[in-house]
């Protein structure tokens, strides 16, 4: 076993902190910081300290090592990219604001890459000519770029964060499937020797395009992402990605539509309240504008309306709720008391699942103080597209067995998709068949943010004490601590150098001036798996060794502990 190296905490630079960062909002954000990990430089850009660099490049090789395993072949695009690949592909205005852009002194567009798929399809545009250059995989660890409107939680939300992307190109669906397994089983493994506690999840390909897809979430409180995980099925889903079957009903014997005055109930709470109805028995019309287009969307009093549904739905226009001024303009809506009934071709009207034709509801009438009861949907009104578009709630049921889903947060450590021919018809990407005729070819996209990894880790290992990171990505094997004596700190430096010497990465404690108790506060905040430490037997060659994770602690000799570290 080659020797590793000794870093003295006398030599390295780390400023731990007592108290929590006063913008810090998560735990990670507050112990990455206070163990002197990363450094903020500007909002959602983040400098990462030795210790920190230590543990992201753990991540990186994990990562790398399973890629290499798959047969994957590292690249380093650039990442300042020019506007005609996104322009043809439509994601120079799709991705709004988020997008970095820049021009160069001669008035040249470009922007900061917040994902590769164009610049990858190109290079292989380049390089491959014929059938017979695929299958291949291709990947690359580099920093992405997204104008967050909001960055927060430290590295979780952060404009600039650190990505592995890779992209399979094959002549055949079924090769694009066995890249798509290939990326999957990887995924798991890398998880699984970070130590992350994750699920694999159905998800929705959003921006990037493309067919199945699958989300990796580290489930944790600090997570933006909510999941559905069934209790007595495997199904497991992001909440966005969750839909139900269109189930009309018989509502043949409803009663004719019929108006009631409602004065002074302009909302769903008040209007239940006023009629002694459940907010169930009620259907509420929300309204937006779809590129500048006022549509109306309707749900189930009871439930509220998830706009990032209506946002991916819509995509890529964008989605904008209705002003006081849209009111004024359109008379013929009713701020309070809008029905489906009536609006006809003037608003386009998309409904949940929920509101199925035949079902009977009590809606606004289209008039001030006023609300219609018995409204079937498809008898008086037609719903021109039918959208899942509700919040999940805990308990609805799991649309594989019934059985009341769970939901928790996580946060998105990997996301895999099977994107199929979208970026190769928009750049022309073809091969020489076997039959001398062009292929287009297929495409699959796997990313894993390795900078959130790092995130997600500290936000599910972390105790009251600090950071506990698991052996394969901390920053060091052992930190060795000597209590303050120089024959302390002459035996912390011995078996720092021992265990050295055996293949251990040590970081040893060996600070003049710094009382016992704060070296062993910041052991615990650091972190590392095991503490050495030599205290008050040092004399006798006597260590006490104590697990960061358990808590554990024995007295050891120099011989026994160098025996325990390297086995």
């Amino acid at each position: 076993m080659a020797n590793a190296q000794v870093q003295r905490m006398s030599q390295l630079m780390v400023k731990t902190l007592r108290d929590d960062p006063a913008d810090a909002e998560v735990l990670s954000h507050k112990l990455l910081v206070r163990a002197g990990y990363v450094r903020r430089t500007a909002a959602g850009i983040w400098s990462w300290l030795p210790l920190g660099k230590r543990v992201l490049a753990n991540v990186e090789r994990v990562v790398r090592e399973e890629m290499d395993a798959i047969g994957a072949q590292e690249v380093l695009l650039p990442a300042l990219l020019p506007r005609e690949p996104y322009d043809a592909t439509g994601r120079w205005d799709e991705y709004g604001q988020e997008l970095f852009r820049l021009k160069d002194r001669k008035g040249g567009d470009y922007l900061l890459g917040p994902t590769h798929e164009e610049i990858f399809t190109l290079l292989v545009k380049d390089q491959c000519t014929s059938y017979k250059d695929l299958p291949v995989i291709l990947y690359q660890i580099q920093s992405k770029f997204r104008d967050e409107a909001r960055p927060r939680a430290g590295i979780l939300r952060g404009r600039e964060f650190l990505m592995k992307d890779s992209y399979s190109f094959d002549t055949a669906d079924e090769g694009l499937a066995e890249a798509y397994a290939r990326h999957r089983e990887a995924y798991q493994r890398i998880f699984a020797r970070l130590g992350l506690d994750y699920r694999i999840v159905a998800a929705t390909a959003g921006a990037m395009g493309g067919s199945k897809s699958e989300e990796f979430l580290a489930p944790a409180e600090a997570g933006e992402d909510t999941f559905a995980d069934c209790p007595n099925c495997d199904f497991a889903a992001n909440t966005e990605a969750i839909s139900y079957p269109l189930q009309p009903v018989d509502g043949s014997a409803v009663p004719a539509l019929e108006e009631i005055p409602t004065p002074a109930t302009p909302t769903i709470e008040t209007l239940a309240a006023s009629l002694g109805v459940q907010a169930s028995d009620t259907l509420k019309n929300l309204l937006v504008k779809v590129d500048g287009e006022i549509v109306a969307v309707g749900v189930p009093g009871d439930r509220e309306v998830d706009l990032g549904k209506v946002e991916e739905h819509f995509a890529p226009a964008a989605v904008e709720m209705v002003t006081e001024a849209d009111f004024a303009g359109r008379p013929d809506l009713v701020r309070g008391y809008v029905g489906p009934q009536g609006l006809g071709e003037k608003v386009r009207y998309i409904a949940d699942p929920r509101v199925a034709p035949g079902t009977a509801w009590i809606t606004g009438a289209n008039k001030a103080d006023t609300h219609a009861k018995n409204v079937v949907a498809g008898r008086d009104f037609e719903v021109d597209e039918y959208v899942d578009v509700v919040v999940v709630q805990e308990g609805d049921p799991c649309p594989a067995c019934g059985t009341g889903l769970k939901l928790d947060r996580a946060i998105e450590i990997g996301h895999i998709f099977q994107l199929g021919r979208k970026y190769a018809d928009a750049l022309k990407l073809d091969v020489l068949g076997q039959n001398g005729k062009p292929v287009r070819v297929t495409m699959g996209s796997y990313g894993i943010g390795v900078s959130r990894a790092v995130a997600a880790l500290a936000e599910q290992t972390a105790d009251e004490q600090g950071l506990c990171w698991p052996k394969e990505i901390a920053p060091a094997d052992v930190h060795v601590v000597a209590a303050g004596k120089a024959l302390q700190t002459e035996l912390a430096l011995d078996v720092a150098g021992k265990l050295a010497a055996a293949g251990v990465r040590v970081l040893v404690d060996d600070r003049a001036g710094v009382s016992p108790g704060v070296k062993f506060t910041d052991a615990e905040l650091i972190g590392v798996p095991r503490i050495l430490v030599a205290g008050r037997r040092s004399a006798e060659g006597i260590l006490e060794l104590k697990d960061r994770k358990t808590g554990e602690r024995e007295e050891v000799s120099v011989e026994d502990a160098i025996a325990r570290l390297t086995a």
